[in-house]
């Protein structure tokens, strides 16, 4: 990553400034394109049903975890509807606070409020089904997101996925300065999953998103 991972701390601070300045609301999450939420959230019910139910080598539906959750978009309309219980973790306070009242009475499922930084979270050993991790992948360093994966694997429950879901770019690693992140390509990510001792049992990209943002895909890592 170059000069962008050479000042950590700016690089993690920096994208900490921008969501402070986010409106907590579906629109501020997704960047001012909240119409893609229920495309986006289809695809990834589409997606994640494939893995889910009971038999042998399904993933069960216990316990979820949502990685950079903001105000819970996703754990509302996907995850919530399909496990008992739900955590959240978020590096801005003010979207879990804003959280608590847009989950509205499912919220009371909700597990735990973690209010960390990926780079730094270290979620319970054997706690979860499925660790969700969607468009946040580009505020951690090639370094702290190989750790962060190796983590996510020790707190899988046996048959449990972590999912990645994210913006891809065309060719290498193309900084944004407006929120302190990155977007890798494809091979990277790749890449940087199996340095993490992962495979990628399975692979899709999102369709039916605006010609005029990154392509993105969806992985499904044990």
């Amino acid at each position: 990553m170059g000069d962008i991972a050479e000042d950590k701390v700016s690089f993690y601070s920096n994208a900490e400034g921008y969501w402070k300045e986010v409106p907590p609301t579906v629109d501020g999450m997704l960047g001012g394109y909240g119409g893609i939420s229920s495309i986006d959230i289809n695809g990834s019910k589409a997606f994640l049903k494939k893995f889910l139910g009971e038999g042998e080598g399904k993933t069960g539906t216990g316990c979820a975890l949502d990685c950079g959750a903001g105000i819970g978009r996703i754990t509302k309309r996907l995850l919530l509807p399909l496990f008992k219980t739900v955590d959240l973790v978020d590096v801005t306070k003010e979207f879990l606070d804003k959280a608590r009242s847009y989950l509205g009475d499912d919220g009371k499922r909700v597990g735990n409020y973690f209010c960390c930084g990926l780079q730094e979270f270290v979620p319970e050993t054997g706690r979860y089904d499925v660790i969700w991790i969607q468009w946040v992948i580009g505020h951690l360093t090639d370094d702290h997101l190989v750790e962060f994966l190796r983590r996510c694997q020790k707190a899988l429950r046996p048959n449990g996925l972590i999912i990645i879901k994210d913006n891809v770019s065309y060719e290498g690693v193309v900084p944004d300065e407006v929120d302190s992140s990155v977007c890798r390509d494809l091979e990277i990510v790749r890449r940087l999953v199996g340095q993490a001792g992962l495979r990628i049992v399975h692979e899709e990209q999102q369709m039916n998103f605006p010609k005029e943002i990154y392509q993105v895909h969806t992985l499904a890592l044990r």
